[in-house]
């Protein structure tokens, strides 16, 4: 099984450019996920390694279930230590880029994103980056970002030096953008990469209960809520949604993270083929986050684009709606229609 990912060529420069670097930063997009983390997490503590001054900048709070992963604790976040953070950018040799393709998604830190003097390289697994970098690894394929950062310090030659702290968070970011391994996970070289990461002795199924089964009661009794309260659901399209509202978000005492994997559940119902998840930003006006989900062949990256300012993968994308959250089910009916073809075949 071939692991390795890049060309010699590629391989020369980008280790080039970690020797000649002392400060390095390392980013990723806002909101940030299991597999930004983990791969934040993950690539650090290989440039650590190398005895490298590695700092994980990132731009806004994560959910409560990824604190437990080693070295969390030392995350900078830009919205809490905004001084600090433009200090690092003004003298950083190099920043790593990861977990997305466009300096929009890092919002507020984006100024100093673009910037900074450092050389910048991107590391990804979206499609069509555009993110100005002297070298990228832009592999739209992959399961995760993890996924590619495993595969770069494998190829480095990095990884038979690397310990659970490294192979703890990189298993949770493949895990958690594969949906516990359910979607764009039939790759052979992700369980071979998995079964290199079980030799550092890791407990998967810990890791799958820190996540997964790290909840609060409201959360809890938030899915039960909105499962049987708010769902839609549309036969005729094969499709579901729900709206969730900035009051109904207060009622159950939301937190980051309380909203994580609620559109995966109705696709538990049989035949579906999309399911859509709308959100009130608790903070912002006339915001609504949209999540999608779905299955084979189905394009939800391609509803994300069309219709909600968005985009992502093939079976997990996301967007969304400047308006209310009237406007954006207006919106559902109308993707739902343009993609009828599809959907009901």
């Amino acid at each position: 099984m071939d692991i390795n990912l890049i060309n010699e060529d590629q391989l020369a420069r980008l280790s080039q450019l970690i020797s000649d670097a002392g400060t390095i930063l390392i980013t990723c997009h806002k909101s940030p996920d299991g597999d930004a983390i983990g791969a934040c997490l993950g690539w650090a503590e290989y440039l650590r390694s190398l005895d490298k001054d590695a700092v994980v900048i990132v731009p806004d709070q994560y959910p409560d279930f990824l604190k437990w992963m080693p070295n969390s604790e030392k995350i900078v976040r830009y919205d809490k230590h905004r001084e600090k953070a433009d200090m690092l950018f003004k003298i950083a040799d190099l920043v790593f880029c990861l977990d997305y393709n466009t300096a929009s998604r890092v919002e507020d830190m984006e100024p100093a994103l673009l910037s900074t003097p450092a050389q910048r390289v991107l590391i990804d697994h979206h499609l069509s980056p555009d993110v100005p970098t002297v070298l990228s690894f832009s592999e739209p394929e992959a399961s995760s970002t993890c996924e590619l950062v495993f595969r770069l310090v494998w190829q480095l030659g990095g990884f038979p030096q690397m310990g659970k702290q490294f192979a703890a968070p990189i298993y949770c970011g493949m895990m958690t953008d594969t949906g516990g391994f359910t979607y764009n996970s039939s790759r052979p070289v992700i369980f071979a990469i998995i079964s290199e990461l079980l030799t550092k002795h890791i407990d998967k199924d810990k890791i799958y209960r820190n996540v997964y089964h790290n909840y609060s009661e409201n959360r809890i009794r938030l899915m039960g809520y909105v499962m049987y309260e708010k769902l839609v659901y549309l036969p005729e399209y094969h499709a579901a949604y729900y709206a969730l509202t900035r009051e109904e978000q207060k009622r159950f005492h939301f937190i980051k993270g309380d909203a994580e994997g609620l559109v995966n559940i109705p696709q538990q119902i049989k035949g579906l083929k999309l399911s859509i998840s709308l959100r009130e930003d608790t903070d912002k006006e006339n915001l609504i986050w949209v999540s999608l989900r779905s299955v084979d062949d189905f394009p939800a990256n391609q509803v994300a684009e069309q219709f909600f300012n968005g985009g992502g993968h093939l079976n997990a994308a996301g967007g969304r709606i400047n308006g209310t959250i009237s406007d954006a089910v207006e919106t559902i009916r109308k993707a739902l229609k343009a993609f009828a073809p599809q959907l009901q075949a």
